[in-house]
């Protein structure tokens, strides 16, 4: 299925958007498609009406709308480890029926969620001025990119978030904190994970050194009540969730309770409805009409279709600054594979290097390479039609222009012709006018979306949110791999944990590679 793409592909390649605007004077709008108030712009892309058959081809072809349908029924479409896909549960607000081999879930996640919406009031109630998530992974990013995210509806206690094994993360938000008044949420599924249990004793020794009862003072978010009451936390302060919510997919239910805390539970019940929101659109859309669908299908084009290895994420708006990297792993740990469900090795690359930072930021970084260098990057550009400051307006006009021009940018790009009349117009003339001139040119026919908003608000962040793991859901099925398990971390945290000893100097390292070994012996001499 995959040669079609390809034909089209090439065919692409000499193919330029502004081109395709003239011959079209519809583009902009039939590549184009709006669900709620949000708008996604594809239009400045080298699909033509042909290419996008294609691609929808593909993905009838994958058996998206049926592999869809199967993970909203509860199916076991994590076959790797035999488990439901169910994450859009946690944001069934409604309560319709969910079922896993004949059980209906909804009665235990909707429970869970009126506890979380107790605890969450007793904190904001009590004299907590600091809260402080331990986790890692799904268990971190996705709660820490939302608390900044929704900066403006943060009325609850100052949220923060440790991850790192490295002392200098924890010590450093340690520092800032009352421990009279600091509470501590440790989010780990299993409650063995070894970078999240390693900072919870030291939070707990930090009370402990203060004077300070841990009675109280932990709240923990994990599937294992029984580690977490030998640890300490009674069983009413623990929330737990199924092995159908993956950890990157997590924030909805429990991990999200820092978030909870900070916003108050109808503002996290908004951030909930927004998600529900885009799966109905999901479940209920045409594929040609269908938000989540396109995005991915703009992104097989670029990646399997173009070759174009890499996928800037560019939001231009500062509180967004941790999506791209909240994304990073959304797409990164979910489609970073090379063999398909059935073991078979994949015929094309898996999923692109997810990289970014916020506009304006960007603009003066790295955004030299995305106009001149030799690779192409695809652009995804984020922006909201309002901000937050209203008294500041004309920040966020001049934002948005900047937003606008760099997409243009990209496409237009800058002539050899062009340059050298600026050179001209400078007063330069002959070798030295050429040679500065073409410092000057911009190759243009550089592709890039735009995603608008009308605000972020709790609710357009969950649209936001479950738009991006739909997308990288549907890459999933049409690249034929399992986008639910994460077998590539397991290896490197198995020899961390064998190397400790070594490092610590308790065992010897025989047996190991010359370079681990010298390493090692680095170590020693300093430490």
């Amino acid at each position: 299925m995959w040669t079609d793409l390809k034909t089209a592909a090439e065919a692409a390649t000499t193919r330029s958007i502004m081109d395709l605007f003239q011959a079209d004077p519809d583009r902009a709008e039939t590549f184009s498609l709006a669900a709620f108030d949000m708008l996604f712009d594809y239009s400045k892309t080298q699909i033509d009406a042909a290419s996008l058959e294609v691609l929808l081809g593909l993905a009838k072809d994958a058996g998206v709308a049926e592999r869809r349908d199967a993970m909203f029924a509860g199916a076991r479409i994590n076959e790797t480890e035999d488990r439901a896909v169910l994450h859009t549960a946690l944001r069934n607000l409604d309560g319709d029926a969910v079922l896993v081999d004949g059980q209906d879930v909804m009665p235990d996640v909707l429970d869970t969620l009126a506890r979380m919406e107790t605890l969450a009031g007793e904190v904001r109630a009590s004299d907590v001025t600091d809260v402080v998530n331990i986790g890692i992974g799904g268990s971190d990013l996705g709660p820490a990119m939302a608390y900044l995210a929704l900066a403006p509806y943060c009325d609850g206690p100052r949220c923060h978030f440790v991850s790192n094994v490295d002392a200098a993360d924890i010590a450093d938000t340690l520092r800032g904190c009352d421990p009279e008044k600091t509470l501590f949420i440790v989010a780990s599924k299993t409650f063995t994970t070894i970078e999240t249990m390693t900072n919870a004793r030291t939070a707990r020794a930090w009370l402990q050194d203060n004077g300070v009862s841990t009675d109280g003072r932990f709240i923990a978010l994990s599937s294992n009540a029984d580690a977490a009451a030998e640890w300490g936390i009674p069983s009413e302060r623990v929330l737990g969730f199924e092995d159908w919510v993956g950890g990157r997919y997590s924030m909805w239910g429990p991990i999200g309770l820092s978030l909870m805390i900070a916003i108050g539970a109808e503002g996290f019940k908004a951030f909930l409805r927004g998600g529900q929101a885009m799966d109905r659109n999901f479940q209920s859309a045409d594929l040609y009409e269908n938000m989540p669908v396109l995005l991915a299908l703009v992104g097989i084009w670029h990646n399997q279709g173009l070759g174009h290895a890499t996928r800037a994420v560019l939001p231009y708006d500062n509180r967004l600054s941790r999506l791209p990297a909240y994304l990073q792993q959304l797409e990164m740990e979910s489609n970073g594979k090379s063999v398909a469900m059935d073991g078979t090795a994949l015929p094309v690359n898996s999923g692109p290097v997810v990289w970014g930072e916020p506009g304006t930021n960007g603009q003066h970084a790295f955004y030299q390479l995305i106009h001149q260098g030799t690779r192409v990057v695809p652009c995804e550009f984020i922006v909201a039609a309002e901000g937050h400051e209203s008294d500041l307006r004309h920040h966020h006009e001049l934002l948005i222009a900047n937003c606008l021009a760099q997409s243009e940018a990209l496409m237009r790009g800058r002539s050899l012709d062009e340059a050298r009349v600026i050179m001209a117009a400078k007063g330069l003339t002959g070798d030295e006018l050429d040679r500065q001139a073409r410092h000057r040119v911009f190759p243009g026919n550089r592709p890039s979306t735009t995603l608008m908003v009308p605000k972020v608000t709790p609710e357009v962040l969950g649209q936001i949110i479950a738009l991006y793991e739909h997308r990288v859901f549907v890459e999933g099925v049409i690249l034929g791999i399992n986008s639910f398990d994460q077998w590539g971390v397991e290896l490197g945290k198995e020899l961390a944990t064998s190397l400790g000893p070594l490092v610590s100097g308790d065992a010897p390292a025989d047996g190991k590679d010359p370079s681990t070994q010298g390493l090692l012996a680095y170590v020693k001499r300093y430490s």
